[in-house]
């Protein structure tokens, strides 16, 4: 009865090396808060975007105009009419600005929490 079985822990010369989980997990963490950072620039992008166009009084039968306001619209839904103020621009920068603000917090923040890992 011979056991040619190795030791475990070490490593056999007739089997390649196994992956190192570790550095492939902590790749998948870095492109899993890259997308989330992404999202989170990308809502904050469109909202400031409408703030902007809002602002400059733009054209607002405009396709993109439509589509930005549309967009900003359902991005800033559940902070609507946080803020009613009698100017309308001061209205439409903190009803807007407060969720880009939030979305920029609340994605950077897991993201950074997902790459300490």
């Amino acid at each position: 009865m011979s056991n040619t079985d190795p030791v475990s822990g070490y490593q056999t010369y007739d089997q390649p090396p196994r992956p190192d989980r570790s550095v492939r997990n902590q790749t998948t963490a870095r492109r899993t808060a890259l997308v989330i950072c992404t999202i989170a620039d990308v809502a904050a992008g469109l909202l400031g975007l409408w703030i902007l166009l809002y602002l400059l009084d733009a054209n607002s039968a405009n396709p993109f105009v439509e589509f930005v306001h549309g967009t900003a619209d359902w991005l800033a839904g559940w902070a609507q009419d946080i803020f009613t103020m009698d100017t309308e621009g001061l209205r439409v920068v903190l009803n807007y600005g407060l969720p880009a603000v939030i979305y920029l917090l609340i994605g950077h923040g897991i993201a950074a929490r997902l790459n300490r890992t």
